[in-house]
């Protein structure tokens, strides 16, 4: 494990235990794209909203499918038809504390009802204004997508496995590239990670785990 990858991880994990944001840019020959990620236990309105304006403003909530079957959150369609099968549920709004469910204090609110241990189905409303997905059970290591990056990050922060992300837009409507999602990182103080960066983290660690177990 390299001290640069260590460090990005590092660097972001304080991120998020603070409730602020992670930029986090897959590979180049996925969707070359960048998201926001949230741990959805802290979402404020403040960070929400600065979510919305620097995205495409569609929030997801990846989370594990074990999570969303407590919450009686099932998939959106039966037969997944999207080219990198990205596991939506149907979407949804907190229940209470809210009031048409789009503002960013809103959205924040249902953000942690979703986190919340305690929440049961009725704590939520179905359809709503952020959309949960479900993520694979061997995270990045099993699929490196954006969905996987962000509940293992927040698995990794000692936070509820539970986050909010976006897809990075600029100005024009284009998605935001990588020297894009850097300049963004460096004039917000945010810190940016590639999703192989954590993969050979979580490998490494893993790796190391294995070492120990045989030693």
């Amino acid at each position: 494990m390299s001290v640069s990858t260590t460090t990005a991880v590092d660097e972001a994990l304080v991120a998020l235990r603070a409730g602020r944001p992670v930029l986090v840019s897959d590979d180049a020959d996925r969707e070359n794209e960048g998201d926001v990620v949230l741990a959805a236990e802290l979402a404020t309105p403040e960070w929400i909203g600065w979510t919305v304006r620097h995205t495409s403003g569609m929030l997801c909530a990846p989370m594990s499918a074990e999570r969303a079957d407590a919450l009686a959150l099932p998939r959106m369609v039966e037969r997944n038809e999207d080219s990198l099968r990205t596991d939506y549920t149907v979407s949804c709004d907190a229940a209470t504390g809210v009031t048409t469910g789009i503002s960013a204090a809103d959205r924040a609110r249902t953000a942690r009802v979703l986190a919340d241990p305690s929440s049961v189905p009725a704590d939520l409303i179905r359809p709503g204004h952020v959309f949960p997905l479900r993520a694979r059970p061997g995270g990045v290591l099993e699929r490196p997508g954006h969905t996987e990056a962000a509940v293992d990050l927040c698995r990794l922060a000692g936070l509820r496995p539970v986050a909010i992300i976006a897809e990075l837009v600029e100005d024009d409507g284009s998605m935001s590239r990588w020297d894009q999602i850097v300049a963004l990182g460096e004039q917000h103080a945010l810190p940016v990670l590639t999703i192989a960066e954590l993969r050979a983290h979580l490998s490494a660690a893993a790796g190391q785990d294995a070492g120990e177990g045989n030693a």
